[in-house]
């Protein structure tokens, strides 16, 4: 099972409600239309997440924001 899942709520949200739950978050990022990638520390944490936030999960994977220049910089 993956610990990585994409939800409908801003960044704040899904911290909180983390915290609330006392999962670790491993990685967060905003995604380019609307949303956020959330990787949780464990399995078990985003098994308990995905139980919690299922009206917010999003159905189809969404494109993820570029992390690296198109081009080399050198």
């Amino acid at each position: 099972m993956s610990r990585a899942m994409q939800l409908a709520m801003s960044e704040s949200e899904a911290l909180a409600r983390c915290l609330a739950a006392k999962v670790g978050v491993s990685a967060i990022e905003a995604l380019p239309a609307g949303g956020v990638r959330l990787v949780c520390k464990s399995v078990d944490g985003a098994e308990l997440m995905r139980r919690k936030l299922k009206p917010k999960l999003i159905a189809r994977e969404r494109a993820r924001a570029r992390r690296r220049p198109a081009q080399l910089l050198w």
